[in-house]
């Protein structure tokens, strides 16, 4: 009776510490949807032009690489979230910087239509990533792989707009890594090993 009642408290302990993980992972990825949202909105509304939008997806890029790191092991010690939370603190003054200076972009030019598409696919990425680590679909590893993942398309859209202009070529090569990570994803969340 008293290994039962052990053995019940220990599988209870453990189920809460996996879901307290999850949910910490969860507001992490959820804070990358909530500023790249917020990058979208400024190339919509004209308070960031493509340059500027560039350079906020390279310090995307920067706070993916951070959670990625910080997840390989499965776990998110209290040092490893203040430091995400140290960056992406750091991406939403560097986001409201930017919307809020004298700099303004075209919202219908063909180029900020590239980007707008790609960031609009960033926030989708991670909101799948995110809802996988809620749902228990996803474990920290599989979340931490699939960040890297995300830190390479931001890098990739940060050189695509670097000059200020996406071109028909370039938003080709975010699309595909994009399509690469879209696939990468549903393979993690549904268990299918990877080719």
């Amino acid at each position: 009776m008293k290994a039962t009642v052990s053995l019940a408290a220990a599988v209870t302990l453990a189920m809460t510490a996996a879901a307290a993980s999850a949910q910490t992972t969860g507001s992490e990825v959820q804070r990358s949807v909530d500023q790249q949202q917020r990058i979208e909105q400024g190339l919509q509304s004209g308070s960031l032009n493509t340059h500027e939008a560039a350079k906020l997806e390279q310090g995307e890029a920067h706070v993916d690489k951070l959670e990625s790191n910080a997840l390989k092991d499965g776990a998110l010690s209290p040092a490893e979230k203040a430091r995400i939370q140290k960056a992406q603190n750091a991406e939403s003054r560097a986001i409201y910087k930017q919307k809020h200076d004298a700099q303004l972009g075209n919202p219908a030019s063909a180029s900020s239509q590239r980007m707008q598409k790609n960031v609009q696919r960033d926030v989708n990425q991670q909101a799948r990533v995110k809802e996988g680590v809620s749902s228990g679909q996803l474990t920290n590893r599989e979340a931490s792989s699939l960040e890297r993942g995300q830190a390479r398309v931001d890098h990739k859209e940060a050189v695509a707009g670097a000059d200020g202009h996406v071109g028909a070529g370039e938003q080709a090569r975010v699309q595909h890594a994009e399509n690469v990570q879209s696939a990468r994803i549903y393979r993690k969340k549904h268990n299918v090993a990877e080719k």
